[in-house]
């Protein structure tokens, strides 16, 4: 890539997913990487949309992530269309939002109960967007290997009609979520954007599925897009219920209640554990950049730490235990490994630097102590219920 012509670049950029290495060699007038991290590219692309408010479509916006990035545009007084069918999304996610916000921020936001396997309510929700950051999906690695139609309906059906309606309504940008089950077997540690394996489950098959849709309606349509593989999210209005619940809102509410914990395998599985509000940077990042070198290309969303299962209880373990002291001696309980889990998750996040001015605000710890209350506020509720 070296010395390529604009066109050249263009065209490597519509083909491929570019290295670390291109990268740098594409772009020597960013600078060391240190300096890239000391600028808050987030913060000016928040002052930028106060000042030029634009319309975004939502979907998924009930969920976690969705109803996260929904408090921060409305925050930032943007017009904001929401789309869910409430399969795995919750209506209270919008009611604690609307809490959340000012009377006029929340009358800018206009919701549509739907589902995203339907074309004309794709169509719809796309009319007179600027912005899409789809996030709707059926996610878990279990949900996907008990039931792989319905995954691949919801993920690459679903994803498909929104990819075609953001088209046909000349949305400006694409951002959608993806994850870092794609990298699959591939054994490289940290994981980077270039080099994935063969999926180990029905799931990451559909989000591989989806980055190869947005690739070629880059390249045959010139549609822009950017993905996002997300690591493992956690924060505020993370479902702590459930046989598919993640396992930092499970563990946080089961130290509340006194209720066995479960690790899955011995404890020494890793992962690379990112706070929500990551998330909802990189997806206003992506859509704002006017790096056209981030357009067609696909990013780690994560905060370049491994945690591993055992370190992750112990830090839930010491937070809970400041409130309830029954859980300062809490043990888990091991169990056999879950089928299609990869055993170690490390991300790279050198590339979502150096092309959109990413810069995890939270590590881990941290994170985990913002979202605590909530978690707690959450399971003391659900105890009380029960």
């Amino acid at each position: 890539m070296t010395g390529c012509s604009p066109n050249a670049f263009a065209l490597a950029v519509t083909r491929s997913l570019l290295t670390l290495e291109e990268c740098s060699e594409i772009l020597p007038s960013m600078g060391a990487m240190t300096g890239l991290i000391e600028t808050d590219q987030y913060g000016k692309a928040l002052d930028l949309l106060l000042r030029e408010p634009r319309r975004w479509l939502i979907t998924g916006v009930a969920g976690f992530v969705g109803s996260n990035l929904l408090e921060t545009l409305l925050r930032s007084n943007q017009q904001v269309v929401g789309l869910d069918n409430f399969l795995t999304g919750r209506r209270c996610n919008l009611e604690e939002v609307r809490t959340m916000v000012s009377q006029s921020q929340w009358e800018r936001f206009v919701f549509i109960e739907g589902d995203i396997r339907d074309t004309e309510t794709c169509r719809k929700a796309c009319h007179q967007v600027d912005y899409v950051l789809h996030q709707a999906a059926l996610g878990s690695v279990p949900r996907s290997v008990e039931n792989p139609i319905a995954t691949n309906e919801h993920n690459v059906v679903g994803f498909l009609n929104m990819l075609v309606a953001a088209k046909d309504s000349n949305v400006r940008r694409f951002v959608y979520a993806s994850s870092s089950s794609v990298y699959g077997d591939h054994p490289d540690l940290p994981k980077v954007e270039d080099k994935t394996g063969r999926p180990l489950s029905p799931y990451a098959l559909t989000k591989q599925t989806n980055e190869a849709y947005a690739e070629t309606f880059d390249r045959v349509y010139g549609f822009q897009s950017i993905g996002l593989r997300y690591f493992n999210l956690f924060g505020p209005r993370q479902d702590p219920e459930g046989p598919y619940a993640a396992v930092i809102p499970r563990w946080f509410a089961g130290l509340i209640r006194g209720a066995e914990v479960y690790i899955n395998g011995d404890g020494e599985t890793s992962r690379d554990f990112c706070f929500v509000e990551n998330a909802v940077q990189t997806n206003i990042l992506a859509a704002s950049t006017a790096n056209e070198h981030a357009l067609g290309q696909v990013f780690n969303v994560a905060c370049g730490q491994r945690t591993t299962l055992n370190e992750l209880f112990e830090l839930i373990r010491t937070i809970v235990g400041k409130t309830h002291q029954h859980a300062r001696e809490a043990k888990p309980t091991y169990r056999d490994f879950s089928k299609g889990d990869i055993r170690h998750s490390l991300a790279d996040i050198s590339k979502a630097r150096l092309l959109m001015g990413y810069n995890p605000r939270y590590l881990v710890g941290a994170g985990l102590e913002k979202a605590a209350k909530w978690y707690i506020d959450e399971a003391s509720v659900g105890a009380g219920a029960a």
